[in-house]
Formats: structure tokens, C-alpha cells, sequence
């Protein structure tokens, strides 16, 4: 898929909404143009099952917001070939009422401009000095959720708003959350990449009172594909769960998974992510 063209306004975008074909349900793709980054990127927003139907024309939904987007629903946009097939499941969980009827917006990343837009804080190594994360907060609470509140029927404030992704996805995500706990009110870290910046987003973290009502933190024992990694990448998601558990966070508020050889691949996020969906937005 090409990269969207430049349009002069988000209504404009709106007009020029594709519908995915491949996708489960209805999930409607959206040229997006961001002034905060300065570049263009699509808003992936998939409705659920009754969304159109005349006799829930005044209901409005939960929305969960989703880093890497192109991940999220078919596996034709997604970087590995291989999606977390977040329409499906959403779909199947609807249906059984295990979960609310709620929006998901996949919001795609920059490509190239990835790694920068979703570090927060300058890294020696890998080298990158001109990180442009700290925008990220604003782009989502100035651009995003304005766009999706005034094209969908959508519910405000935190215990209706969910943030996720995976790897720096799941990082930029934590450190929204933490700088705009009025924000969010379900999380979802996905092997977040903890050890960026020299794991600077787990000392702040330490300072932190407010956090989500309900987190769901994950990781695989084989995330690296080395020993010594894989081990250090399962010690800070052990840590970030003490500091969230001596905040008050207890089983009903944060549920900690580490699965016994679950590798850094889409594939572990989308077998990981219908119980997800239900620890977040279940009852």
C-alpha cells in the first residue's frame, strides 16, 4: 500500500476512506496527516459487529487505540506477513459477549521515522539523538483522538480508552500513560522494549502513583535469541510488574504473563492478545 497523499484537512481524509475487503467486520482505512510529525501515515479503524444497524444509531463505544497499525488486522500491510488478527478476534469475543462492543483504531507507523517517533528519550545505544517520542502524547491526544471522536461514536474519558502496542510500540505507550494518566485507563505492553535509553523508562516509572485501572503486561522467554537477552528482557518486565504491584496495582488491576518460550513476533502478540482484549475490557 502506497503512502497516503498530503491532504489539507482530516475531513478531507475522511472523504477518501478505503474499506479493507480482507479484514473481518468492517475496518475502514484512513490517509492521515500529522502536523505534529510532519508526515503522513493511515488510521486503521475497525467498527464492530452492529456499529451501522439503525437500532444503535445513538450508542456510542470503548475505543482501543493500537501502536503499529499495519500490524494489526491482515497480514498483506503487516511487517512480518503475519497480523495479530485484532478483527477476529475482537469479532469472536463481541459475539460471545466476553467483552463490550468496542471500536479498535490501529494507528500505522512512520516507517523509517518509527524507531524516533516512538523513543521518548535520547539512546547512545543504538545511537539516536533526535528522538522525537515526547511529541507522540500530543499527536494522539491533538490529532488522533480528535479525528476518530469526530467521525465515530465513540465514549470519553479513561475507563472508555485503551493504548496498546508491542516492542517500541508497547514503550511509547507506557511512557503516554505515565506523563497523561488522565488519558488512558487500559493498557496493553506487549514485550515492551524496556531496555531502550539505558531502561531510563524504568526509573521514571518509580516515581509514578497514578496508573491505569487495568494493565496487561507480556513477554516470551525467547524474545532475543540469546540467552543473556532473553533473560534481561524477562527481568525488566518482572521489575516494571514490582514497581506496578507496590503502586497498588494487584491481580484484578494488572495481569503479568511470561510465556515459556514466546518469541518477538507478531504471531506470540496475536495468540496473546483475545485474553488481552478480555482482561482490558471484560468485566
Amino acid at each position: 500500500m502506497e503512502e497516503p497523499s498530503t491532504q489539507n484537512n482530516q475531513t478531507e481524509s475522511f472523504a477518501n476512506v478505503i474499506r479493507a475487503t480482507s479484514a473481518t467486520g468492517d475496518l475502514r482505512i484512513h490517509p492521515f496527516r500529522s502536523r505534529i510529525f510532519r508526515n503522513s501515515r493511515y488510521l486503521r479503524v475497525w467498527l464492530p459487529p452492529g456499529y451501522d444497524d439503525p437500532s444503535n444509531a445513538s450508542r456510542h463505544y470503548p475505543v482501543f487505540y493500537l501502536n503499529d497499525g499495519q500490524n494489526l488486522f491482515e497480514p498483506s500491510t503487516s511487517f512480518t506477513g503475519v497480523d495479530w488478527q485484532g478483527d477476529e478476534a475482537a469479532d469472536r469475543l463481541i459475539r460471545a459477549n466476553a467483552i463490550p462492543p468496542l471500536i479498535l483504531v490501529g494507528i500505522d507507523n512512520a516507517g523509517k521515522e518509527r524507531f524516533r517517533e516512538y523513543m521518548p528519550n535520547r539512546s547512545l545505544q543504538p545511537m539516536m539523538l533526535r528522538v522525537q517520542g515526547k511529541r507522540y502524547p500530543r499527536f494522539l491526544m491533538k490529532e488522533v483522538m480528535p479525528f476518530v471522536a469526530g467521525n465515530y461514536r465513540v465514549l470519553t474519558g479513561p475507563e472508555n480508552t485503551g493504548l496498546g502496542g508491542s516492542s517500541l510500540g508497547a514503550l511509547i505507550a507506557l511512557y503516554t500513560a505515565m506523563v497523561h494518566p488522565e488519558l488512558v485507563g487500559r493498557l496493553l505492553l506487549e514485550s515492551p522494549a524496556l531496555w531502550a535509553s539505558n531502561r531510563q523508562i524504568i526509573r521514571e516509572s518509580r516515581d509514578i502513583t497514578h496508573w491505569p485501572a487495568r494493565i496487561f503486561l507480556a513477554i516470551g522467554t525467547a524474545e532475543a535469541g540469546r540467552q543473556d537477552r532473553d533473560q534481561s528482557a524477562v527481568d525488566d518486565v518482572r521489575e516494571l510488574a514490582g514497581i506496578l504491584r507496590r503502586s497498588g496495582l494487584d491481580e484484578k488491576r494488572l495481569r503479568l504473563q511470561i510465556v515459556d518460550g514466546a518469541t518477538h513476533h507478531e504471531s506470540a502478540w496475536a495468540q496473546r492478545f483475545p485474553e488481552a482484549l478480555r482482561f482490558l475490557f471484560g468485566n
